[in-house]
């Protein structure tokens, strides 16, 4: 009976000096964070985009980790989102206000924006029978490698932007205006 509790006290030592150590220690930052980047047109409306961003970490990205001919989350863990506030025409193609996943067909020479209407499930949840829209996007070379995955905005007048997607040595980009 001595010998169990013993054991007993050893066991709840451990596990107390494991929990002070977990409550106590500097939590890691994750490997693909949440990032967001937003654009706002003249009127006040915007249109943003919530992703998590994976780091190259010495992997060879395009072609690999990111296969060419199959649908890519385009970003990592759950799905990107897509929220607009305005009525957009993005590369020609109209998309309502409202939020949606975005993930993308890569190919070595042209990209494919795919704007999805399922949203809030995990990345790798793609259903192509819930896309809106499949856009044509500019695939173009980085100056310099991009280390983290990027979404930006450049304005393009009151009523628009191109939104770009960098990363390694690739970047992507596509038109949107405010649908008038």
């Amino acid at each position: 009976m001595r010998k169990n509790l013993v054991l007993l006290l050893c066991v709840l030592i451990l596990v107390s000096v494991a929990a002070a150590q977990q409550a106590g220690g500097e939590k890691k930052p994750p490997l693909s964070p949440r990032r967001q980047a937003e654009t706002s047109f003249a009127d006040g409306k915007k249109v943003m985009v919530d992703y998590g961003a994976p780091s190259m970490r010495g992997r060879k990205i395009m072609g690999e980790l990111v296969p060419y001919g199959k649908v890519w989350r385009t970003g990592a863990n759950a799905a990107t989102t897509f929220t607009t506030d305005a009525d957009l025409m993005i590369n020609g193609t109209r998309v309502p206000a409202g939020k949606y996943s975005l993930y993308t067909m890569p190919d070595a020479d042209n990209w494919k924006l795919i704007i999805n209407e399922n949203t809030g499930q995990w990345g790798t949840q793609y259903d192509e029978k819930q896309d809106l829209a499949r856009v044509d996007m500019t695939k173009t070379a980085t100056a310099q490698p991009v280390e983290q995955m990027t979404f930006s905005f450049d304005k393009a007048g009151a009523d628009g932007a191109t939104m770009k997607l960098q990363w390694e040595n690739t970047q992507l980009s596509v038109p949107l205006k405010e649908a008038k």
